[in-house]
């Protein structure tokens, strides 16, 4: 008798637990990373910063090198922006950041300057920064492959996947990088 009072009296004093586990919620889709073009950096700190954006928010930076008096760079250059930007290529994977990179820029210290630095030796050059490291493994400099919107989309979307977790391009499984 005693227990049945001191139950009822719980009963009495303690709220209702169970409508709170009901309770429904909604949820919507996670909105895409947006892709991202960046204006040509015109200074090494230019160059800088538009790594640590990169880095920062896990999205692949792809870059074309070019010069200013380079045809093919005038149908490449384009042609990546349009799937980037208009398109959207990468978006589904986590995004991207996109920079032309002038190589004679005298301020990024010209042929000699970043270009060297990464090993750009061909004009133009599609080359992917993941984590402020070149994808030199990945990097395009086919002027056939270039001009191909099908490569270019399977390319980019292969970068966008790393969202972060590639490292200098090398082998051994992801290990260190």
């Amino acid at each position: 008798m005693i227990i049945q009072v001191a139950r009822a009296t719980a009963r009495s004093l303690l709220p209702d637990v169970a409508p709170a586990i009901r309770r429904q919620f909604a949820t919507s889709k996670p909105a895409l990373a947006k892709n991202r073009i960046y204006n040509p950096p015109r200074s090494e700190d230019e160059w800088s910063t538009l790594l640590l954006l990169s880095t920062s928010s896990r999205r692949p930076l792809i870059t074309l090198w070019t010069t200013a008096g380079c045809s093919s760079c005038a149908v490449v250059l384009p042609m990546v922006k349009s799937l980037i930007e208009d398109e959207g290529v990468g978006e589904k994977e986590g995004g991207v950041g996109f920079a032309e990179v002038d190589v004679e820029s005298v301020l990024l210290g010209g042929a000699a300057g970043l270009a060297m630095t990464y090993s750009i030796n061909s004009i133009p050059t599609l080359m992917a920064f993941d984590k402020s490291e070149p994808q030199v493994e990945t990097r395009v400099t086919n002027l056939k492959d270039l001009k191909s919107k099908d490569f270019l989309r399977s390319w980019i979307e292969k970068e966008a996947s790393r969202q972060g977790h590639g490292g200098a391009g090398g082998k051994f499984w992801g290990l260190f990088g």
